[in-house]
């Protein structure tokens, strides 16, 4: 039915009626339906991944989970196409999208601009600061990096989230117009993502 235009594919073998457009709920769903019921209830949706269910990135070719290294889990079942990264994740950088925890805007930002290489990572960055859905404007990333000590990648997430900004000023500017540099910290202040869990919900 997918060969014959009837189905558009979302995500591995998750597809959905040909006229509908995947949203963070679809693609969420379509990303839970390749893991266990452990791992989703044990691990986030991390990085591109998340960056991907939020619409900023193309579908990645495996799933980057997250679990938190206070957590006892399990390696990975075999044949599941996914990576498992143990990091620090705070209570307040997870939030459920239709049953699967994906981490917030604004720590999937930061974890591409840190783990994140060459221009798709910029392109990223730049797709969440500046989704106004999301809420987590491009200076509220930079500042948020700043304000860690000791973190490791930092000067490399600070030189890409500041190509972001650059390519946010240029597109402000238009075409034609003289680029200039972008001032550090440039954007709008902390965007007060919640502390809690947000849940997406499907159109009734």
């Amino acid at each position: 039915m997918a060969a014959d235009g009837l189905l558009k594919q979302v995500y591995a073998h998750t597809y959905v009626r040909w006229d509908i457009e995947p949203d963070p709920v679809c693609r969420a769903l379509a990303a839970g339906h390749c893991m266990t019921e452990r791992l989703r209830e044990r691990t986030v949706l991390g990085r591109f991944t998340a960056a991907w269910i939020y619409g900023c990135a193309p579908a990645p070719r495996q799933l980057q989970l997250l679990v938190d290294h206070a957590r006892r889990t399990t390696a990975l079942p075999p044949f599941t196409a996914a990576v498992l990264h143990e990091v620090q994740l705070g209570p307040a950088e997870g939030m459920d999208i239709a049953g699967v925890t994906v981490t917030t805007p604004l720590r999937t930002a930061v974890d591409i601009a840190r783990h994140g290489t060459g221009r798709p990572a910029v392109d990223a960055v730049l797709a969440l600061g500046t989704d106004p859905v999301l809420r987590c404007p491009l200076g509220d990333v930079r500042s948020h990096l700043e304000s860690q000590v000791r973190l490791p990648g930092k000067a490399a997430a600070l030189q890409c989230v500041d190509a972001a900004l650059q390519l946010a000023a240029d597109a402000a500017l238009g075409p034609g117009r003289a680029r200039q540099p972008a001032r550090p910290g440039a954007g709008t202040r902390w965007c007060g993502i919640r502390r809690r869990r947000r849940r997406f919900s499907a159109p009734r």
